[in-house]
């Protein structure tokens, strides 16, 4: 698992996401979501919606696939066409076909523009208050019914209320239809989204969730899956046997992080020797602080598989977060040199190595890696990791430049000017001599003095987008 995972490093947001998945609203700087970065599941769930973007002729990008720290069975797409993944969805789904189906369900609302058209059906509510959406977001996120919040904040306003919710059931429908559509173009069976849809009505039973047709946001339960019943007819899941082992061990690695352990250990009991369990194992065991037993079950899954970069990377993370950075870097060394282009993976890596009193050398080599890591991915928290290692480069310019763009990442809008400003001052002439060398304007590191020009533009255009985001 990697570092934002264990760090849970907040992601910026322009908007209430309770509300973005049901109205689309947007909203000043308010509440965040978390999110996590595994490398393993981020990889498998690239594989399963590649296939499922090409069906509906949008491009694919890995960068705009989230997954969500919620267990609760949920996943849903937002503006951007960004598609967020519930971690509820990938553990409690019992098969792979399961989730490629609740995949498909929400590439149906970007293949059907439902984000745009959501956002233009607001726009006949417009006498709704700001402060009554949000006082309704927070009514909603109390009681878990986001819907219910909406339509106590709107009182009399029945017919709005019902002409939303007439909408949505539409776009619901509309999304099962795409979703079978999708699958069939694919080679899938629809029975893993039946499947789940049954999941979902059963938790709503024992919630004693009430399905009226008034306060429900999508069709029934019932109506859903009779319509699901019958494109699944004729059209049996078959089990890749492979993939099917791939996501078993994320859903392993998955409990093993987030479920309690009491519980974890009740769904892989200690006499469980499969390979899902032991991964399970060797996670919840690191939780707990028992190292060696840990390693052991880390080690043997190492000795049956030696070119799994995750099972690497987890023994990094379990030699990291128990104090042993050297061994730490020797893990994360091997797992990159497998897997030589998962940013995860190198950020952890250049987090190991800035623990473990790098040499000048090593400096540049984590310099390196965080900018390669931000190639893959730029809201990253390797920005902070790369700040530090500037600093120690003796390049304040671009030390303050990433703070800058960490900052910007957590919200901290002023903070981020203040950095700027400073990595400004730091490109000033300063007239120092160093080796007999006039350094003034030496933008050190990776990046010479010939850059410097580059840098200021990467400040301008850092300031440009604070200021986009100061007016919202």
């Amino acid at each position: 698992m990697s570092l934002a995972i264990r760090k849970y490093f907040k992601r910026l947001t322009t908007g209430l996401f309770l509300l973005l998945v049901f109205f689309n609203v947007q909203i000043c700087r308010a509440e965040t979501i978390r999110l996590i970065s595994d490398e393993e599941t981020e990889l498998f769930l690239a594989d399963i919606l590649r296939p499922i973007y090409g069906a509906i002729h949008v491009p694919f990008n890995r960068n705009k696939v989230f997954i969500v720290q919620d267990n609760s069975l949920n996943a849903f797409v937002a503006d951007r066409n960004d598609m967020f993944v519930h971690t509820g969805t990938l553990m409690q789904a019992d098969n792979y076909n399961q989730l490629e189906g609740v995949l498909a369900h929400e590439a149906g609302h970007i293949q059907g523009g439902h984000i745009l058209r959501q956002k233009l059906k607001m726009q006949d509510m417009q006498s709704v208050s700001l402060a009554s959406v949000i006082a309704a977001g927070v009514i909603g996120a109390a009681s878990g019914r986001p819907d219910v919040g909406m339509a106590i904040v709107l009182g009399g306003q029945t017919s709005a209320l019902h002409s939303i919710i007439a909408y949505q059931k539409q776009e619901e429908r509309s999304a099962d239809e795409a979703a079978v559509s999708i699958l069939k173009k694919i080679g899938k069976s629809p029975e893993g989204l039946r499947d789940f849809m049954k999941k979902i009505q059963r938790q709503n039973m024992l919630s004693g969730i009430e399905e009226t047709p008034y306060f429900r946001t999508h069709p029934m339960s019932a109506e859903r899956l009779g319509f699901l019943n019958n494109a699944a007819q004729g059209n049996p899941f078959v089990v890749n046997q492979k993939l099917q082992a791939r996501f078993e061990m994320i859903k392993a690695k998955l409990v093993g992080f987030l479920v309690e352990p009491r519980r974890v250990w009740q769904i892989y009991p200690k006499n469980d020797v499969s390979r899902a369990g032991r991964y399970a194992h060797a996670v919840v065991l690191f939780r707990q602080s028992e190292i060696e037993n840990a390693l052991r079950n880390i080690n043997s899954l190492i000795q049956e598989e030696p070119q799994n970069p995750f099972f690497r990377e987890l023994k990094g993370q379990i030699y990291f977060e128990s104090g042993n950075a050297a061994q730490a870097v020797a893990e994360y060394k091997i797992a990159n040199k497998i897997l030589p282009n998962a940013a995860t993976i190198q950020i952890s890596l250049a987090q190991a190595m800035l623990e473990n009193s790098p040499s000048p050398q090593e400096v540049k080599e984590i310099i390196n890696l965080l900018n390669k890591a931000l190639i893959q991915n730029r809201d990253s928290a390797a920005w902070l990791l790369l700040a530090q290692a500037y600093g120690m480069d003796e390049d304040m310019a671009y030390a303050n430049y990433a703070s800058a763009e960490f900052s910007l990442r957590m919200g901290e809008l002023d903070t981020a000017e203040k950095q700027i400003k400073a990595a400004r001052e730091a490109l000033k002439p300063q007239g120092e001599m160093r080796n007999g060398k006039n350094t003034a304007n030496d933008v050190r590191g990776m990046h010479g003095a010939r850059n410097t020009a580059q840098l200021k533009q990467k400040l301008d255009d850092l300031e440009k987008r604070i200021k986009q985001l100061k007016k919202i």
